[in-house]
C-alpha cells in the first residue's frame, strides 16, 4: 500500500464525510460549501450555488478563523462552525479537512463523498458557466 493511500485512509477515519444528501441538509442548516477544485473545473464542470471557491493553495490561510485573511463566510474565532469541503472527486478534500482539523483545530470541518462528480451524479444543483 502506498504512502499516500495509508494517509488517506487515515485522514478518512478523522472526519467526518457526508454524502451529497447530507451535504445538501447541512447547507440548509447554514454550514459553508468550500469548493477546492481549480477554475478550471469550476468553469468547464459547473459550480453548486453558494459554494466559496477557494483555491487549495490557499487553503489555510482562508479558512483560519483567526487570521484577518478568512473568507468573509466564516466567523471570526469561530472554530466550531460547519465547513464542508468538495473537490472533484472526494480525495483532496478528505486529506484538506484532516489537515484542517490537525493543523488549525477546526472541529467541524468535513467533505463530501464523491466530491463534486457525486454532487452533479445525485442530482443537487449545479451552475454552467460555459453556455
Amino acid at each position: 500500500m502506498s504512502a499516500i493511500t495509508r494517509l488517506l485512509e487515515q485522514a478518512r477515519t478523522e472526519i467526518t464525510r457526508y454524502t451529497p444528501a447530507e451535504a445538501a441538509d447541512a447547507l440548509r442548516r447554514g454550514a459553508t460549501l468550500v469548493d477546492l477544485r481549480p477554475t478550471e473545473y469550476r468553469w468547464r464542470f459547473g459550480e453548486i450555488p453558494g459554494a466559496v471557491a477557494v483555491s487549495r493553495h490557499v487553503l489555510e490561510w482562508r479558512l483560519d478563523v483567526t487570521s484577518p485573511w478568512h473568507i468573509k463566510e466564516l466567523r471570526p474565532g469561530d472554530t466550531g462552525q460547519e465547513i464542508i469541503l468538495i473537490c472533484n472527486e472526494g480525495y483532496t478534500s478528505s486529506l484538506a479537512a484532516y489537515q484542517l482539523r490537525l493543523q488549525l483545530g477546526l472541529s467541524n470541518v468535513r467533505d463530501v463523498i464523491g466530491g463534486f462528480a457525486g454532487w452533479r451524479d445525485a442530482g443537487f444543483p449545479i451552475v454552467s458557466r460555459l453556455e
